[in-house]
C-alpha cells in the first residue's frame, strides 16, 4: 500500500516539522509513505467572497493536478463523516483487501478544499466540528495513520 498526503501548504514551524518527521519515519516500517505539497494562496483578511473562492479553485486545481486517477482519495473536510481510531485503521485495512493500492489524504489550505476537489474524493473524513490549522493536522493525520497500522497489526500504542 502506498499513501499519500497532499497538502495545501508548507510546515513553517520547526515544532510542527519535527513532530511530522518523527511520524513519517515510524511509519516506514508499515507502509510506503509520501507528502506532497502545494503553494498556498494568500488570502487578504477582507477577501470577497469571489476572491476566497478563486483562491479555493486555484488551490483546488493545483492539488487535483497531483491526484492519480487510480487512487482512493479521502478528503479532510469538517462536513465529512467522523471516525474512531478503530474505524479508520479497518477503512485503510478494507481497501487494502479489496485491492486498492494507493490512497490519498488530501488536506487544503486555510480555506479548505474546493468543491471541484470535494467532489473527486472518494469519502470525506472530519476529525471534529472544529477548525484546526492545517500544518497541525497534517500532524494530526500522520498520527492517526500510524495508530492506524499499530492497530491492524495488534501493537501496543499508548491511548
Amino acid at each position: 500500500m502506498k499513501i499519500t498526503i497532499l497538502a495545501v501548504g508548507k510546515l513553517k514551524e520547526a515544532f510542527y516539522r519535527d513532530a511530522a518527521a518523527e511520524f513519517q519515519k515510524r511509519l516506514g516500517r508499515y507502509v510506503k509513505l509520501e507528502i506532497l505539497e502545494t503553494p498556498d494562496e494568500k488570502t487578504p483578511e477582507d477577501a470577497s467572497l469571489a476572491e476566497r473562492q478563486k483562491i479555493l479553485d486555484l488551490e483546488g486545481d493545483r492539488l487535483l493536478k497531483l491526484m492519480r486517477q487510480d487512487a482512493y482519495v479521502i478528503a479532510l473536510a469538517i462536513q465529512g463523516k467522523m471516525l474512531d481510531s478503530v474505524e479508520l485503521s479497518e477503512k485503510i485495512r478494507l481497501l487494502g483487501v479489496g485491492g486498492t493500492s494507493r490512497i490519498i489524504f488530501v488536506i487544503g489550505g486555510s480555506l479548505g478544499l474546493s468543491d471541484a476537489v470535494l467532489r473527486r474524493a472518494d469519502f470525506r473524513l472530519s476529525f471534529s466540528k472544529m477548525t484546526f490549522p492545517h500544518q497541525l493536522m497534517r500532524v494530526v493525520l500522520l498520527e492517526q495513520i500510524y495508530r492506524s497500522y499499530r492497530i491492524m497489526n495488534r501493537e501496543p500504542y499508548h491511548k
